[in-house]
């Protein structure tokens, strides 16, 4: 994968946070740079460490799918893709940071990572993927947490004024994004098959 295809899958890995974060500001009295930053590194820390959870157990299973690798990076990516589509089309209402709003001080950290995790779970089938492509997981581990702690930090400080506007269809673009990643993993690797 080449740099600006990490960068895109960060970007695409993060839209669901970012969703998520525009729903907390938007239900926030007054939104606080530090709380949005503090929100912004759980999730990016949470989101950085799942791709290589996924990627550990993707590269235990490679070398049993070694001849069809490509095709199942291609078909995860683009499975991904299409359910954070398909959510961003329906009416499902997903807003893993209420949480953080029911709870207490004393509840509020573990609230927030738990919506991390609920937002990650993609990042880490992205990371099962990406074990069967010619990729420093660690660099795009890195770079999704980034994407990602960058996206909700902004998010929830914008929540107020773009949370109805933008939040699905900055999801349904992740999506799209996840497809198009997808098939330019299937594509390096079919053309230099030929």
């Amino acid at each position: 994968m080449n740099p600006v295809s990490i960068l895109f899958l960060g970007l695409a890995m993060s839209t669901d946070a970012f969703a998520a974060a525009l729903g907390k500001g938007a239900g926030m009295e007054r939104v606080r740079l530090p709380e949005a930053l503090r929100i912004g590194l759980i999730f990016g820390v949470v989101e950085a460490l799942t791709p290589i959870i996924g990627w550990l157990l993707g590269a235990a299973a490679s070398k049993y799918i070694e001849a069809w690798d490509h095709w199942v990076a291609f078909g995860l990516l683009t499975a991904l893709g299409l359910h954070m589509i398909y959510k961003a089309v329906t009416d499902e209402d997903e807003d893993e940071l209420e949480a953080v709003t029911a709870n207490g001080k004393g509840g509020r950290l573990m609230s927030v990572a738990l919506a991390g995790l609920a937002t990650s779970i993609d990042a880490m089938a992205v990371g099962v993927g990406l074990a069967f492509v010619d990729v420093n997981i660690w660099a795009v581990a890195a770079v999704i947490g980034l994407c990602t702690f960058t996206m909700v930090s902004v998010g929830v400080m914008a929540g107020r004024a773009l949370g109805t506007l933008i939040g699905k269809r900055a999801e349904m673009l992740g999506g799209v994004i996840l497809i198009v990643v997808g098939s330019a993993v299937l594509y390096e690797h079919l053309s230099g098959a030929a």
